[in-house]
């Protein structure tokens, strides 16, 4: 059984609609109600501001501050974490020039990445925003992907980014006609090192998840198979230097067409993330509404107890909206899984009646335009 990780206190200031909040919590579930654009959703994004990234919306850091406050947001909370009690503090400051820069503090000292963010908790969400995962375009399920290898590897992120910035140079060189031979071998390999990496960290996430879902048994949400297609396909059980070698050779060829096309054809961020409803032998595309929201569902659950088998600790679950679209059985299936994980999850809805199943297992807060009450 892992351990639990939950929040025991939540403190926000001029987080979007919020001049001030404040939660006290005891551990159990987190179900927040109240009408649309209330702010229960900002709450979550709240949270998700604990883990390493831009959180739940992947907003702007500028735009998260309320709107009229003198200065930036601030989110702290106290967590009972995987290395114990700890608090947390994040939020904006102003730079000397005209941006802003996410400032982390842990036990009240400055830490020099939120990386560290991963020693303590680790949070999963999923928001409405997803539902249209495997009908919308590779880059949103990229970035899904990302962020399922980023919950296990908080590295994973800053590879990425780092990859992101050679790639841009290399293009902005190919673009002015600048083929200096020593000049772009030397961003091509550091684009190969990163890339490889990148690739190899997502191949070991999806080989991970699809040994879980074969042994997860029979559940109401049904199994997906995931696979990669866009850059090596099949061969990511070679030699990491074979395939750096390997995608270094296909930069170095590539400069010309890629100069033309004003990009660069080949690599991780060209990778598409393929989902197939199991039991049906289907692309999840062609599945129904309703059955698409299921497969995202099993697979966040899936990915939520691979969290915690590997890490020996509940990961922090957020679920937007969680109990819009499903019956009144299946809801009580999935808040039964999701009690089942060992951990805490915040849950938002319209209706409070929809989390009746949950009963004693959490607590009920109404969320009214930056106020909440029990």
């Amino acid at each position: 059984m892992a351990q639990k990780t939950f929040l025991s206190r939540l403190k926000l200031t001029d987080f979007r609609n919020y001049p001030q909040a404040s939660l006290d919590l005891d551990g159990r579930h987190v179900v927040l109600t109240g009408e649309n654009g209330a702010g229960k959703t900002n709450l979550l994004e709240a949270v998700s501001f604990l883990s390493p990234g831009r959180g739940l919306r992947r907003a702007v850091l500028s735009d998260v501050t309320r709107v009229g406050a003198a200065a930036g947001f601030s989110v702290f909370a106290d967590v009972d974490g995987m290395e114990g009690e700890v608090s947390l503090g994040t939020g904006i400051e102003a730079n000397d020039g005209d941006g802003v820069s996410r400032k982390l503090r842990i036990n009240g000292t400055p830490a020099k990445s939120t990386e560290e963010l991963s020693d303590h908790l680790r949070a999963l969400w999923l928001t409405p925003a997803m539902d249209g995962l495997f009908t919308g375009p590779s880059a949103d399920r990229r970035r899904f992907l990302d962020r399922l290898v980023l919950s296990l590897d908080a590295g994973h992120g800053r590879r990425a980014g780092d990859f992101e910035r050679a790639m841009r140079s290399r293009n902005r060189l190919l673009s002015e006609g600048r083929f200096d031979p020593a000049w772009l071998s030397a961003i091509e390999a550091q684009m190969a090192g990163l890339g490889i990496s990148m690739a190899a960290a997502r191949h070991e996430m999806l080989g991970l998840l699809k040994t879980l879902s074969a042994n997860l048994g029979d559940t109401p949400f049904p199994t997906p198979d995931l696979s990669l297609e866009g850059f090596l396909d099949g061969a990511m059980d070679r030699p990491a230097a074979d395939l750096e070698d390997e995608y270094l050779a296909m930069l170095s060829s590539g400069r010309g067409r890629d100069a033309a096309a004003g990009r660069t054809l080949d690599g991780p961020h060209r990778v598409d993330l393929t989902v197939r409803h199991r039991e049906k032998d289907i692309e999840a595309s062609r599945c129904s509404t309703g059955e698409q929201k299921a497969l995202l569902i099993g697979l966040v659950l899936a990915h939520a107890r691979l969290t915690a088998d590997m890490t020996g600790h509940a990961p922090i679950l957020l679920l937007d909206e969680i109990a819009a679209h499903l019956d009144e059985g299946r809801r009580a299936t999935l808040f039964d899984l999701v009690h089942g994980l060992g951990g805490q999850a915040f849950m938002t809805g319209t209706d409070r009646h929809m989390f009746a199943a949950l009963a004693d297992r959490a607590q009920f807060l109404t969320v009214s335009h930056g106020g909440i009450s029990r």
